[in-house]
């Protein structure tokens, strides 16, 4: 597929941060087709342990960055990378993912509910800016993996009007989150500002001139060991501009990186270099003017 939607260029899996309050250390350190298939039956238990503590704000946090840390790097992620010719199942695991991250949302949202009692209509009614004063740094996980929830959600349905009217609302949030807490887990703001400044529309939220920013300050802030930054760049600004070099170098800097260096940030960089060589590998189906016969050789 040579063109997408703007939207669709909006995915978690190269700003992914797993969050470490869900997922122990050693977890951290093992491989995707480890950790994947035990995500699910995390999930089930954090939910009843949070249908017998609701008001638990860290289980809260939890459960909900769970749903869409998973339904991003083990459902939407596997998914994009499937032959074109299993388009059908493709769909069917993109919805699948769509659903979990708006689950995960949910109860993100609940969360903020119940500690900031008149959240969810305080946009709707004009008070939001009264609200966003009252956050405080602790709060910064829960509006990330919220907002990253509805706008992944919303980047797999750009016809959801409903998702789409709450952009600003989200837009706002995230700007709060950033006053709060500029190096949240070393950059994973300035990385998902990376790709929402560039896929989202000037009148939504986006603005092109502050991806350059934000894209040097997330590699500065992982030291330069993260291949999110670089995955993120080269799909929401190279491939739009169709600036093959440029999408080459950031996917050739991604792959470099020795994933050894940052033990505790292992099974994130397996996954975004894993999207960086399919990109590579599937460079022509991004840009017009690649032939698919030639490339790579």
């Amino acid at each position: 597929m040579k063109f997408r939607s703007i939207f669709a260029v909006f995915c978690l899996s190269s700003l992914l941060v797993i969050p470490s309050c869900s997922i122990n250390k050693m977890a951290m350190r093992m491989k995707p087709e480890t950790v994947g298939p035990v995500i699910p039956n995390v999930i089930e238990k954090n939910e009843a342990k949070l249908a017998k503590r609701p008001d638990d704000q860290e289980l809260i946090l939890a459960t909900g960055s769970l749903f869409v840390m998973y339904a991003n790097a083990f459902v939407q992620g596997p998914a994009e990378m499937l032959p074109v010719e299993e388009y059908q199942e493709r769909e069917k695991r993109l919805e699948e993912a769509r659903k979990l991250y708006l689950r995960g949302a949910e109860i993100l949202e609940t969360g903020l509910e119940k500690k900031f009692p008149g959240w969810k209509d305080a946009y709707t009614k004009g008070e939001q800016t009264a609200y966003l004063a009252k956050l405080q740094k602790e709060d910064v996980p829960t509006i990330y993996w919220h907002a990253a929830g509805i706008l992944s959600a919303y980047a797999l349905n750009p016809f959801d009007l409903d998702l789409g009217m709450r952009l600003p609302e989200l837009t706002a949030a995230m700007a709060r989150a950033y006053e709060l807490d500029p190096d949240f887990n070393r950059g994973a703001l300035d990385d998902f500002y990376v790709l929402f400044y560039a896929s989202v529309p000037l009148g939504l939220g986006g603005d092109p001139s502050k991806v350059e920013i934000h894209y040097r300050r997330a590699l500065e802030k992982t030291g330069y060991l993260a291949a999110g930054p670089y995955v993120s760049y080269a799909q929401a600004v190279c491939i739009p501009a169709q600036d093959i070099e440029t999408f080459k170098t950031c996917l050739k800097s991604a792959l470099a990186i020795d994933i050894k260096k940052d033990r505790a940030n292992r099974l994130v960089n397996i996954i975004s270099q894993r999207k960086a060589r399919y990109l590579l590998n599937h460079a022509p189906d991004f840009f017009a003017d690649l032939d698919a016969d030639t490339w790579g050789e």
